[in-house]
């Protein structure tokens, strides 16, 4: 109740700071559940991802500092969050996703690099994928990049790639990772040339 409470209020702000939110490829969306897959480039795109993939509910990682705020601990967990450990993962890591994925109740957003200044692409989304047997989506965000961009109203784009499936009898070995990180960023490269070649991702 509290996401479908939370995601108009979520709406309403985007559309008050900056009014200019546009998703491009919608259709390519499969049925079901999916992991939403993209380089993360700011702390608001996990919530333009799930508005522009309405009405699908959303769980993500969250690092676990995060929640120690017993404020923050209370929206994150009625938002579908739960805590990653990022210097020492453990088992929940992959087990939380895999089980919602399974059970029917939420779709994955998820940032393969675990950072915003980093480009190694970790190899949970490949497991995720495989051990769900769910579909992944790439998706990318264009747009400002600084909390002052937005404020000046400057274009949001959220595009959506074609879906990506993951053989389950596939391994999961160092070798198919990297392939996988390979794929997966040609598909990232693919979305930003297709939606704005010109546009060159710097982290802030």
């Amino acid at each position: 109740m509290f996401y479908r409470f939370i995601r108009p209020v979520a709406r309403f702000v985007v559309w008050i700071l900056n009014g200019h939110l546009h998703v491009f490829h919608q259709d390519r969306i499969p049925d079901g559940n999916y992991i939403l897959a993209a380089p993360h480039r700011t702390w608001w795109e996990p919530i333009l991802f799930a508005l522009a993939a309405s009405p699908k509910e959303f769980m993500f990682m969250a690092k676990i500092e995060l929640f120690k705020n017993p404020i923050l601990r209370f929206i994150l967990n009625h938002a579908h969050a739960f805590a990653v450990d990022r210097k020492h993962p453990g088992p929940s890591t992959l087990k939380i996703p895999i089980k919602g994925l399974k059970q029917g109740n939420y779709s994955l957003i998820i940032f393969p690099s675990g950072t915003r200044h980093s480009n190694d692409l970790k190899g949970g989304t490949l497991a995720i994928a495989k051990l769900s047997g769910k579909p992944i989506v790439p998706v990318v965000y264009q747009g400002p990049l600084t909390f002052s961009g937005l404020l000046k109203r400057q274009s949001l784009n959220v595009c959506f790639g074609k879906p990506i499936h993951v053989d389950h009898k596939m391994k999961l070995n160092h070798d198919n990772e990297a392939k996988f990180g390979q794929q997966l960023q040609a598909a990232w490269d693919q979305i930003d040339h297709e939606q704005n070649p010109n546009f060159h991702y710097e982290a802030k």
